[in-house]
């Protein structure tokens, strides 16, 4: 899946009334994603993520927000950080106050994009529909899981394989001790059964590297 056009940015950027250049952000955006260190968090990510938010984007109560949010969520990616959301979130209010954005929508947007940090959504439904997009790889085909899976692993390869293992089975865990991973029904009834699976497989296969 490609990296989306530049159009694609323009149109958006036109539809929450943003000013100057929207190509100065594409290209920066463009590049961010790029970046060596990303294996799984990149353009390819951002691609899938826009392309499972055009068939849910009805779900959506504040579209533009959700949309721009998914262009942001991952827009500083550092593997041995901590605080990634928090500095895309900078980003993202950089960018908008600086096209003239009122601090409701920048806020919305920042808020947004902290919700993919826990995945955790509370009442807020734009934020389930941001969080099951960010999630929908867990429920993908078992080929295209398998290589999320063998890129995250090398976005964390500085990371001795017994102890990946080890905290990578813990994460993918608490994914399948919820009552359901994902909030909306849509992506519910699309998703759920194929990413248990999907979860349940690969925390076996990481349990016998430290088990």
């Amino acid at each position: 899946m490609t990296w989306p056009k530049p159009d694609r940015w323009a149109e958006l950027w036109r539809a929450v009334g943003a000013s100057g250049d929207s190509s100065t952000w594409y290209q920066r955006l463009t590049a961010a994603y790029a970046e060596a260190q990303r294996h799984y968090h990149n353009q390819q990510h951002i691609a899938e993520c826009l392309t499972e938010f055009d068939a849910a984007r009805d779900l959506a109560r504040e579209p533009a927000a959700v949309e721009m949010a998914i262009w942001f969520h991952d827009a500083v990616y550092d593997p041995k950080a901590a605080d990634n959301e928090e500095q895309s979130a900078e980003m993202a209010k950089r960018c908008l106050t600086d096209a003239g954005l009122s601090a409701d929508f920048v806020d919305e947007v920042n808020g947004l994009i902290m919700a993919t940090k826990t995945h955790q959504v509370g009442g807020n439904a734009d934020a389930a529909v941001l969080v099951d997009v960010d999630l929908s790889i867990l429920g993908q085909p078992e080929e295209r899981f398998l290589e999320y899976e063998s890129q995250i692993r090398e976005e964390y390869r500085w990371v001795p394989k017994i102890i990946f293992g080890s905290k990578r089975a813990k994460i993918l865990d608490q994914f399948l001790a919820r009552d359901r991973i994902y909030r909306t029904d849509r992506f519910q009834q699309k998703y759920e059964e194929m990413a248990r699976r999907n979860l349940e497989k690969s925390i076996r296969q990481l349990k016998r590297w430290f088990g």
